[in-house]
């Protein structure tokens, strides 16, 4: 099956995708036709308009298109095949070219659907594209208050500050859980994200991958870390259906990465210092980058992109939800400190040593305001100190004349 587009056209005719007979056009807008000879179904979309003039219509037309997008989802459902499934704590606690295939193209957040799968979606997003993660585990001892906060703020970010369109970001949460259930934050939905997140791109994109809930680790039996720990997240049934392992976060996403496309991933969780499995970890106490390729000497590098992690803590330590910046949220510590230093030097820009650093006082200045440097206290609040947020990326570069952009 394959898709096509109309320009202006009035002709009654089309031609099979496959075969090339001749077969008679029935309708305008989406609509599929088989072919009599070869049976190879074509999908076609009349682009009589601008691409996002296009979108605007279809959205007045609904009703008429109705029975169309439900057959075309059909076939790009049976394409596609089944999805492959791989304070508190939280521990468990520059425009490019458009993307080539119709399945990779994104949708509103708000109801995602790959009935409105468009060509118009394929070129609006290619340039930039984001999923947001953020996962509170309601109703379970172990759930977290600032996470649906950490993601509207996130998503505020994107929108405002870097242009991301909104059709562009994906977000899962537990907020409108009702409403469509591929939005839901479990492993196999963001496992499906992340695939989207990278398919389809091309040199020119920026994309980005935000994570608010729980981390883990687990012993490590392929010896490709050096600490011996493999880093996780843990989506909504996590309990049930399992962690999403550093391993395969880097397989999926940063490993398909071309030349040219750039990849952020903020990650707020417990242990989530190289969650990528990144080349290399920056020490901001000696200024540079460290090695931390897998003794293994397992491929973990992307297909010449560039891949760039800020997490909330180093591998063995734990972050938190915190109400240390206003009384009456609960924010991640991280989340909030990041998007308040970009927001603070958005008309300039900030590098991203002058990033870490800044973030760094603010971090230090907080825990001293608590008091935490007696050891007596540190126990007793041992879980409300703020950690120190850890970078790393694909490739060593210079963190203080290179801009924090997404």
């Amino acid at each position: 099956m394959e898709w096509r587009s109309i320009k202006g056209s009035t002709s009654t005719m089309i031609s099979c995708s496959k075969c090339n007979t001749r077969i008679p056009r029935l309708t305008s807008g989406v609509a599929q036709y088989r072919c009599s000879c070869c049976g190879y179904v074509t999908l076609m979309i009349e682009t009589t308009k601008p691409a996002l003039a296009q979108h605007h219509d279809e959205g007045q037309q609904q009703q008429q298109q109705h029975s169309h997008r439900r057959r075309a989802s059909s076939w790009i459902s049976h394409m596609k095949g089944p999805s492959p499934s791989s304070s508190s704590s939280r521990n468990s606690k520059s425009p490019s070219p458009s993307l080539s295939s119709p399945l990779s193209s994104p949708s509103p957040s708000s109801s995602w659907s790959t009935s409105t799968s468009t060509t118009s979606l394929i070129k609006s997003c290619g340039r930039k594209r984001a999923v947001l993660c953020g996962v509170t585990y309601k109703s379970r001892k172990y759930k977290l208050k600032g996470t649906q906060n950490d993601v509207n703020n996130m998503k505020d970010l994107l929108i405002k500050t870097f242009h991301f369109p909104s059709k562009c970001i994906r977000v899962l949460s537990e907020e409108d859980e009702q409403l469509d259930k591929n939005l839901i934050p479990t492993k196999k939905n963001i496992e499906k994200s992340l695939k989207w997140l990278v398919e389809g791109c091309q040199a020119g994109d920026s994309l980005v991958f935000y994570f608010s809930g729980h981390g883990l680790r687990q012993p490590d039996f392929k010896g490709d870390e050096i600490d011996g720990f493999d880093e996780t997240i843990c989506p909504l049934d996590f309990m049930e259906e399992g962690m999403i392992l550093d391993n395969d976060i880097n397989s999926t996403i940063v490993h398909p990465l071309k030349k040219g496309v750039t990849l952020h991933a903020i990650v707020d969780a417990c242990h989530s210092g190289t969650i990528l499995d990144l080349l290399y970890v920056y020490d901001h106490r000696e200024n540079k980058w460290k090695d931390n390729s897998p003794p293994s000497r397992v491929m973990k590098s992307t297909s010449g992109g560039l891949a760039i992690c800020l997490s909330a803590c180093e591998d063995d330590k734990m972050a938190s939800d915190t109400t240390a910046f206003n009384r009456n949220v609960m924010n991640g510590a991280m989340t909030y400190i990041l998007i308040e230093t970009i927001k603070k030097h958005s008309e300039s820009g900030i590098t991203y040593g002058n990033l870490l650093d800044s973030m760094l006082d603010q971090i230090q200045r907080i825990n001293g305001e608590r008091c935490l440097n007696s050891r007596i206290l540190r126990k007793v609040f041992r879980h409300k100190i703020i950690q120190e947020p850890l970078l790393s990326s694909s490739k060593d570069f210079d963190v203080y004349t290179t801009k924090f952009l997404l």
